[in-house]
Order: structure tokens, then C-alpha cells, then sequence
């Protein structure tokens, strides 16, 4: 048996992993982004389908998406934007716009990575759901190593989580959505360009019965190696889709 498998074996065994328990579905949205998305929506798919909790399905045709398709995921992951690109067009038409806000009113999520909240910076009821973008005074300093806080111990994607140090590009002065709730911070290092104080990371948003939930981390390959940023994709990506946390009892320990 190879090392996934028994990663999958072990997963069944744990609570909310019915024998036959058929696994969330996630549908990545991908194909364009001023990050290197071909490098890394791969290892997104990897991380989220680690202990067979998830499955994800990837979309790089964006653009040519139709309403019905959301009937089919528990929850959308963005790892796309038009940013910088030279008359991108519109995306999505009102329909879809509208398709989507159904479908998270109604009960299912949305997740974010770094600045996959870019593609729709003008529209509202996507940033709220978002809970953070990119805005006017945003910035970051120079990548490097720094300790991420927990400040939300309370909210299921934190709880039994301890602060952890991962190596990022990190968001200074983020545009962040009335009503989002901070799950992380960050405090970028002045010698690095940073703001030396605490800038917000993580969020949780809820619309509707349904939920958003963004992590500002995972600039490139290398950011997404921390166990820190996988647990909190994992579980910000169950408790999008459910509202619940059934990530391995793994995430719950410190990071070394």
C-alpha cells in the first residue's frame, strides 16, 4: 500500500467518514492568474485530496462556464484572476453572477487562495463572500519566513490549531469586507519591506446558509509546503463547504 492509500485507509476510519462516505466536491477555478497557476493548482489539488476528504475537479475555461454547473460541488475554490491582463473581458455575465450567489446563499461555500479575490474586485456581493481582496494601499513587502497567528481559536477552521511559520509573500493593508472575520494574522518584518504590524491573513465570511473562507498565503509552490498553510486549506475548505471540520487529527498538532 502506498502512502496515499493508507492516507486515504486511515481517513475512512475517522468520525464523519461513513464507510462509503462519499467525498465533498470541489471545483477549482483556474487558468489565468498574475501568480504561476500552472505550477500551482496541482499542489492545490494535491493538498485538498490528501486524506481523501475531498475531491477537486479543475476549470481553466472560466469564461465558458454555465449556470447549471454549480449544481455539481459543494464548494468553488479560486485560484484564478484576470489581474493585469489587458481588456480580459467579462468573466462571468449577470446569469452566472447570479448562479453563483444562489449558489452560496443556499448553503455551499467558496474558497480563496492568495489573490484568487482579484477576478471580481467590482463586485460587491462576490467581495463579501471573499472577505478580502486586493485594493487601493495594498502592498507587500519581500518573501520571507515569518510566524502566522491564530486569533480566532473559537471558529471551527482554527480550533485545536497553534501558530506556525511559513515561508510567503505577505499582504500588507488588504481590502477587507464589512463583516469578515479575521481567523490569522501576520506581522511582515520591517527589514523586509513589511509594515511591522499585525495584518490580517485568513478570513471567514458567512452569506446566506452558506460560507466563505480566504487564505491570503500561498504566493507560489514553496509557500504552499508549510503543514501550517495545508491544514488551514483543508479545514477552511471542509467548513466552506459543510459548515463542519473533518480534517485528521494531524492538523491539530504545532508545526515543528
Amino acid at each position: 500500500m502506498n502512502i496515499q492509500s493508507a492516507l486515504v485507509a486511515i481517513a475512512l476510519l475517522l468520525p464523519g467518514f461513513g464507510a462509503g462516505a462519499a467525498p465533498l466536491r470541489v471545483l477549482m477555478l483556474s487558468g489565468a492568474n498574475n501568480h504561476d497557476w500552472r505550477a500551482t493548482t496541482p499542489v492545490l489539488k494535491r493538498i485538498l485530496e490528501q486524506d481523501g476528504r475531498l475531491a477537486v475537479e479543475v476549470e481553466t475555461n472560466v469564461a465558458g462556464m454555465h449556470p447549471g454547473v454549480f449544481s455539481k460541488y459543494d464548494v468553488l475554490l479560486s485560484n484564478f484572476n484576470t489581474f493585469g491582463q489587458k481588456n480580459p473581458g467579462e468573466v462571468w455575465n449577470a446569469e452566472m453572477r447570479a448562479a453563483f450567489v444562489d449558489f452560496i446563499r443556499r448553503g455551499q461555500g467558496l474558497v480563496v487562495v492568495h489573490a484568487g479575490s482579484a477576478v471580481f474586485a467590482d463586485w460587491p456581493e462576490f467581495q463579501q463572500i471573499a472577505g478580502a481582496t486586493w485594493g487601493k494601499g495594498t502592498s507587500h513587502g519581500r518573501m520571507h519566513t515569518n510566524e502566522i497567528h491564530l486569533v480566532a481559536s473559537g471558529h471551527p477552521v482554527t480550533a485545536g490549531l497553534m501558530d506556525f511559520p511559513t515561508f510567503d509573500e505577505f499582504w500588507q493593508n488588504a481590502q477587507v469586507a464589512p463583516g469578515a472575520q479575521t481567523l490569522a494574522e501576520v506581522i511582515p518584518k520591517q527589514e523586509f519591506g513589511g509594515t511591522a504590524k499585525a495584518e490580517p491573513i485568513a478570513f471567514a465570511t458567512k452569506f446566506g446558509s452558506g460560507r466563505g473562507f480566504t487564505l491570503l498565503l500561498g504566493h507560489n509552490v514553496k509557500a504552499m509546503e508549510s503543514d501550517g498553510f495545508q491544514n488551514l486549506l483543508r479545514r477552511g475548505a471542509d467548513w466552506a463547504a459543510t459548515g463542519k471540520i473533518f480534517s485528521d487529527e494531524a492538523s491539530t498538532k504545532k508545526t515543528k
